[in-house]
């Protein structure tokens, strides 16, 4: 049986808050103006790109494992390429260019004639369609380079066709490349392609964004500020919400208050352990958008959590102890650390 790519849970026993209570206070809000990467977090985010470049395979992926090629490598790439994105670093540009333009062909080397990515394993396709073809959008979107465009037109295609039409489920995504039914984790990584796509100048119909924004409202739990993993369901939790929350900004809904609310759900459980990188991964843009205080009090959050718990092995660095691997774990965390640079135009409102 495979390996859970993207929702494992997420066991980081090393790391502070895991002794914390979710009634604890945040750090105070930064006395600056706007959130800045101190010196410290800067060496822990050029540490961690230094051994992300150092994992690079010599096709140009990533994979979930060290040394183990092929596993899992479409998504790997995908959050890799994100992580040196979000420092500044494109495919001529950035001491990491190399890398970048390396993994940028890997990815587009995968697209098939149907816009499918070749080469993905396990039942859950779409997770890993969704995060190649975010990558590829944003290198797009920031190069211009026409040798993207028109294999990111067929993976985004696939997209839209693969939005669902069933009651109670319409206008969200599962795990394969067909219509059938949804879950909000799985929705908010085709929500943000299509963003980027549209940033870009690709041609995203309207009705595909307000269906999915209404898919992403009904998966909201009354009374709690949190979010389902399905619609009609009623289990809020971490992720989840994150995912819900950063589905509806990026589609433009900034100021909904569900947005507001799940915000202060993901405050108020912030220590919920099941799938916490998944999670933080969406919480850090959703917060980030929010901007101001909100924004202040989670980096500070999530860097006294994260500087202490990095390993460090000569001038590289890296984050491990969960079930998905080190580099997924290093490729997130450092996205996260690097946002106050605002590289990314993705989470610009």
């Amino acid at each position: 049986m495979l390996r859970p790519l993207l929702v494992a849970l997420v066991s980081f026993a090393p790391f502070a808050w895991a002794q914390q209570k979710p009634t604890d206070p945040l750090p105070p809000p930064a006395a600056e103006d706007s959130v800045v990467v101190d010196g410290p977090t800067e060496q822990i985010i050029q540490g961690a790109l230094r051994w992300l470049a150092a994992q690079q395979h010599a096709n140009g992926s990533w994979s979930v494992s060290p040394g183990r090629m092929g596993e899992h490598s479409v998504a790997m790439t995908g959050y890799v390429l994100m992580a040196f994105m979000a420092c500044g670093h494109l495919p001529e540009e950035g001491e990491y260019a190399r890398n970048v333009r390396a993994g940028m062909e890997y990815l587009l080397d995968q697209i098939g004639v149907d816009g499918q990515f070749r080469g993905v394993d396990g039942g859950k396709y779409m997770y890993n369609h969704g995060l190649a073809t975010v990558a590829l959008g944003e290198l797009y979107g920031q190069t211009r380079n026409p040798g993207i465009r028109e294999k990111l037109e067929r993976a985004i295609r696939l997209i839209i066709t693969s939005q669902s039409e069933r009651e109670n489920h319409k206008g969200g995504w599962r795990y394969q490349p067909r219509p059938a039914d949804a879950d909000i984790s799985v929705t908010v990584l085709q929500v943000v392609a299509l963003r980027v796509a549209k940033n870009a100048g690709l041609d995203v119909p309207q009705q595909t964004i307000d269906d999915a924004v209404d898919y992403v409202r009904r998966c909201v739990v009354p009374g709690t500020g949190g979010f389902a993993y399905q619609a009609g369901q009623a289990s809020p939790g971490y992720a989840r919400t994150a995912a819900a929350i950063y589905s509806l900004q990026v589609c433009g809904h900034y100021d909904d208050p569900l947005v507001a609310a799940g915000s202060k759900f993901l405050f108020e459980n912030r220590t919920e352990r099941r799938h916490w990188t998944y999670g933080s991964n969406y919480a850090g843009p959703a917060q980030y958008m929010v901007g101001g205080d909100t924004w202040k009090r989670w980096y500070a959050f999530m860097r006294e959590i994260l500087v202490p718990a990095v390993t460090r092995s000569g001038d590289q660095c890296y984050w491990d102890g969960n079930e998905v691997g080190p580099v997924y774990a290093t490729a997130c965390f450092t996205t996260i650390l690097a946002m106050p640079w605002h590289y990314l135009p993705l989470y610009q409102r």
